[in-house]
């Protein structure tokens, strides 16, 4: 590919010669500040700075924790039950095996609910569509 240069008045293109800058220059200049203006604003936005950044991280802990405890104790529960029905039964070790995987089932399903990927169990609320459609 040849080397695209932009002549001066003269019709001469100089090689160091330093040219305006293009429209798409100052656009992208213009978006670049644009963009640091509403990064600050959201930084500064609601709480104090600090203390608002601190809170967010706790939360963010708080939130890892309690998820974390659900999948653990749905797991621990299935664990338990299976050992006792097996020491009960005699069935070692298939009881655990069992509800083990079945605790680890409904672990899943309480993290997944509690960081609401799935709806809650309980009554289902109607369809708005179907209410304003009488025939």
């Amino acid at each position: 590919m040849a080397n695209k240069r932009r002549p001066d008045e003269t019709g001469k293109a100089g090689p160091g010669e330093q040219h305006e800058p293009d429209l798409r220059d100052d656009d992208l200049e213009r978006r670049r500040r644009e963009l640091d203006a509403k990064i600050a604003a959201r930084l500064h936005s609601g709480s104090d700075g600090e203390r608002g950044a601190k809170s967010g991280g706790a939360t963010g802990y708080g939130q890892a924790v309690k998820l974390s405890s659900e999948f653990i104790a749905g797991v621990a529960v299935g664990a338990g039950l299976g050992w006792t029905i097996d020491r009960l039964a005699g069935t070692s070790p298939w009881g655990l095996i069992v509800f083990l995987l079945l605790g680890f089932g409904a672990g899943v399903l309480n993290v997944m609910r509690s960081a609401g990927v799935v709806a809650q169990p309980g009554p289902k609320a109607p369809d708005k569509r179907s209410e304003g459609s009488e025939d």
